[in-house]
């Protein structure tokens, strides 16, 4: 198999591990077993562990990025059903996507989450999102406070799907029914240490 189509193979393994394991809890072996090659070999095509999760990082960027061309597209046929506008489509494709593409959702959280001890990984995930904001820029035309107004709700979506839940306001039915298992678990231990 060629370099070029094994390297694409272990990105996409790469995604799938390092979204369950972040770069500190994922072996490169795991990886390279999911592709059916030594060890050694990964590091062949990527210097270092470091190098691979940033090639995976950037492949969930760019899954985002074509997420909001295909739905400014859709929306400028008109095609995006009921959206008012650009940024309407583009969350609704981008909520769509963080449904059916769980590693990526989660991959984009341990990028964020190894942002704080790495300052390679941190440069990598900055320059990535700030294009990400340009991009969303350049396809909707918004300006900043909407575009601040977008991103803030996209992470909201991304922490929400994380935790399985469809919002995180503090009104949510889901947030009540958390708090009363918790009262429930509480009272359950205190009884069964009283008797």
């Amino acid at each position: 198999m060629p370099a070029a189509q094994r390297r694409e193979e272990l990105i996409a393994a790469a995604v799938h591990e390092f979204a369950r394991g972040g770069i500190d809890g994922t072996a490169v072996e795991r990886i390279a077993r999911r592709v059916g090659v030594a060890q050694p070999y990964v590091f062949s095509l990527f210097r270092s562990k470091r190098e691979l999760f940033i090639a995976a990082l950037e492949r969930s960027f760019e899954r985002v990025e074509d997420t909001f061309r295909q739905a400014a597209a859709a929306f400028a046929e008109g095609r995006a059903g009921d959206c008012d506008s650009v940024l309407i489509a583009m969350g609704r494709a981008y909520r769509g996507l963080l449904s059916s593409d769980r590693d990526y959702l989660m991959l984009q959280h341990q990028s964020y989450a190894a942002c704080g001890a790495d300052e390679v990984v941190r440069a990598a995930v900055r320059n990535r999102f700030a294009h990400l904001v340009e991009l969303a820029r350049e396809l909707s035309g918004a300006e900043d406070d909407r575009l601040d107004d977008f991103f803030r709700y996209g992470m909201a979506l991304q922490v929400a799907a994380a935790l399985g839940v469809e919002e995180l306001s503090a009104g949510s039915s889901w947030v009540a029914r958390e708090l009363r298992a918790q009262a429930g678990s509480t009272s359950s231990r205190g009884v069964r240490a009283a008797g």
